[in-house]
């Protein structure tokens, strides 16, 4: 508002507000918590505490990011081996239905197995659908604390990545479209010559 004026348009903020809102121009800043917890369904401990991540298939996560394209905007999942922070399934889908979180799961699957699996209490994994498959597997299920964003940091840290380097630099006009990029960028992103894997959580 200040810069409009600036170039002698008349103009006040709630304006300017509503004209960036219609022309979908928004400023980058991290969106509302996408996992909401199903008040019904089991929760479990978090496992990872002062555990030193030394080999890979020993601890899985998996998280959801909201995408926004030209048109409106789509989840994306994906499921990442905390030892060599590659990201072994995932997928996209309009809802935030559980049954796309299940299906990077199966493909997930056919590649290994962990000994743990990490994620938050979103309604998506705490379902029965999800923690099924799991228990089913005989794969111990850990879940972040309430609010405690930086029990699943390497996947966090992924977001940012993916956000930085390829979702901000596009402007998706399909689901299809998003799916090819950010695929591409995955593919990219596991490639990549390192991703240091020396912490201890």
């Amino acid at each position: 508002t200040a810069w409009l004026r600036r170039q002698g348009f008349q103009i006040n903020r709630k304006r300017v507000s509503r004209l960036m809102r219609r022309m979908g121009i928004e400023a980058i800043y991290p969106k509302k918590r996408l996992s909401r917890p199903d008040a019904a369904a089991k929760k479990y401990p978090y496992l990872l505490r002062d555990m030193a991540i030394d080999r890979p298939d020993q601890v899985w996560a998996a998280d959801i990011t909201y995408i926004r394209m030209k048109h409106g905007f789509i989840y994306l999942v994906a499921i990442m081996d905390w030892f060599s922070r590659n990201v072994l399934a995932w997928g996209v889908s309009i809802t935030m239905d559980v049954g796309f979180c299940v299906e990077a799961l199966g493909h997930a699957l056919g590649t290994g197995k962990p000994e743990i699996f990490n994620t938050d209490q979103g309604s998506q994994f705490t379902s029965r659908s999800f923690t099924g498959v799991l228990e089913a597997e005989g794969i111990m299920i850990s879940m972040d604390g309430r609010g405690r964003v930086y029990d699943n940091i390497f996947v966090e840290r992924l977001w940012r990545s993916v956000k930085y380097e390829e979702v901000y630099l596009r402007a998706y006009g399909s689901v299809s479209e998003a799916r090819a990029s950010i695929g591409c960028y995955l593919d990219f992103y596991n490639r990549a010559s390192e991703h240091p894997s020396c912490y201890v959580i």
